[in-house]
């Protein structure tokens, strides 16, 4: 496990919590950050892992809208159930799925750790959800940010390469939640990270069916029955996944949309309940959506929740699952010098 840091930067800032321990003693701290306008963010250092995230509302009530857990040991059930959620953490080497666990890289045939079936799914067995991240700095001025970093040794789920990682999560005056990703590698690699948040603008304890979604795109990735993309690109334009336009959150959904626009928004959600939306802004070619966040009554959520199959939706902005294994997606290898680079915006209002 990696050594927090503890330099002054972090401890003038009067943010961080012991959050709990390892089952090996490794110490998991908590960090708050907030904005003037009272939104307030929670990041975990196990799974870099978005524990609270707390948007003030017109009437003056504030609401979290992220599910979580309360204690450490509540994240650490969950990898032990039989899906589990990846509750708000930080997800790599690879978000998503590679089919039969391979890849071909430099003409080198290299086979990963199988977790989904005989497919590698999230990075693999122990993933950067499941990693101790470093703390490199705290921010809290007049931009309040928390920057994380993760050192991927070679061959971790036999991942070539010692992959160095650097997140940060800032709240802007906008109220925006902004995640900036970067990597660099010692060899040829691959990698693709992404944020696993489950989002609930009518807050954790609800549900999202009655949440509006939009996706501005016309095209998504057709998939076979596990989950693993053909190589096909299908126009959705007047199907059940045309969300084009306001739809309710479909109840069950978990699919990448192939996103153009570079310059638009990604995707939208919209309570009108609480008079609520967040708006998703990336330069990833895709954005992976999931209703979920189900405990199967086996673990409580934060303020003692049942999280069930409507509990809430991710975005998870990233490169196409099995990228690797299609010449025609974007490439999803990282070569040796160079830097990988993702920036992804959830924005309140």
């Amino acid at each position: 496990m990696m050594e927090i840091k503890h330099n002054s930067q972090i401890k003038n800032t009067s943010v961080e919590e012991l959050f709990g321990l390892m089952p090996n003693g490794d110490a998991v701290y908590s960090y708050e950050l907030s904005n003037k306008n009272g939104m307030s963010l929670k990041v975990i250092t196990y799974g870099a892992t978005i524990s609270e995230l707390k948007v003030p509302l017109e009437n003056g009530d504030i609401v979290d809208v992220v599910l979580g857990f309360d204690s450490l040991e509540g994240y650490l059930q969950s990898f032990q159930l039989v899906s589990p959620p990846y509750m708000g953490t930080t997800v790599g080497r690879y978000a998503g799925r590679i089919a039969n666990s391979t890849f071909n890289l430099n003409e080198q045939k290299i086979l990963l750790n199988k977790n989904n079936n005989d497919n590698s799914l999230h990075g693999g067995i122990i993933g950067f959800s499941q990693k101790i991240w470093s703390v490199e700095k705290v921010i809290q001025d007049e931009k309040s940010a928390i920057t994380l970093s993760y050192s991927s040794p070679s061959n971790e789920e036999n991942y070539p390469g010692n992959l160095v990682v650097e997140l940060t999560y800032t709240l802007s005056e906008e109220n925006e939640l902004i995640i900036q990703y970067s990597a660099k590698t010692t060899e040829d690699t691959i990698v693709n990270l992404t944020h696993h948040s489950y989002f609930n603008l009518n807050g954790h304890l609800s549900d999202v069916k009655d949440q509006d979604l939009v996706v501005n795109t016309n095209q998504m990735l057709e998939t076979t029955a596990e989950n693993i993309p053909t190589g096909r690109y299908l126009e959705i334009e007047n199907t059940s996944f045309d969300f084009s336009t306001p739809k309710k959150c479909p109840s069950k959904i978990d699919n990448t949309f192939v996103l153009t626009e570079k310059d638009e928004f990604a995707a939208s959600l919209f309570s009108e309940k609480n008079n609520l939306k967040m708006t998703v802004y990336t330069d990833q070619p895709g954005v992976h959506i999931y209703v979920g966040g189900n405990c199967f009554n086996e673990t409580k959520g934060k303020e003692n929740a049942d999280y069930h199959p409507l509990s809430g939706i991710c975005f998870e902005t990233q490169n196409f699952p099995d990228a690797p294994n299609h010449e025609h997606f974007p490439s999803a290898f990282l070569k040796k010098g160079e830097e990988y680079t993702h920036n992804t915006i959830y924005k309140f209002q």
